[in-house]
């Protein structure tokens, strides 16, 4: 057991242990993610809080305040939803979460603080930047979890506000 920790330490080995533990693990949360969550619901939901923000925006600007009175006497029901929206991707959060610090717990003793991968510097000339165990998981996670968020349909939002299946949120 101990040679086998030991090898894991080692730079190519850490850094392709750690990216495909990422992959398996994003894999396994989006997949959860589906099975466990309504999809259509969730789009639905996002639409319907994404058009009450629009309009109540509209209301504000405008300053029209008949409007902006009719939006706000929707604002109780689009925070149920909210709050639903909410439940429905915590959910699985809560599931994975001890799993998680445990796998981490231990990770973190097998690596320590100690550099698992080398990043190019694209600013500077031929550096490389080291990354310890939590920010190159965190690196490889994002891009996997994005890239399988899309593939199993999640609704999703990413930075763009576009949702994984093209519709603005």
């Amino acid at each position: 057991m101990s040679g086998i920790i030991e090898s894991l330490q080692v730079i190519p080995v850490s850094t392709v242990f750690i990216l495909l533990l990422s992959i398996a693990l994003s894999f396994v949360t989006s997949l959860a993610n589906r099975l466990l969550t309504n999809q259509n619901q969730l789009r639905i939901w996002r639409r319907e809080v994404a058009e009450w923000t629009a309009e109540f925006n509209k209301a504000r600007k405008s300053g029209d305040k008949k409007l902006l009175a009719k939006v706000k006497k929707k604002q109780p029901e689009i925070t149920k939803i909210q709050s639903k929206m909410m439940w429905q991707s915590m959910k699985v959060s809560f599931i994975f979460m001890i799993p998680f610090f445990l796998l981490f717990s231990f990770l973190s003793s097998v690596y320590g603080v100690t550099a698992v991968a080398y990043i190019p510097d694209i600013l500077s000339s031929g550096a490389w930047i080291p990354l310890p165990l939590y920010f190159w998981y965190l690196l490889c996670s994002f891009l996997f979890g994005t890239l399988f968020a899309r593939i199993l349909g999640l609704a999703v939002t990413t930075m763009g506000g576009m949702g994984a299946t093209g519709v603005t949120e």
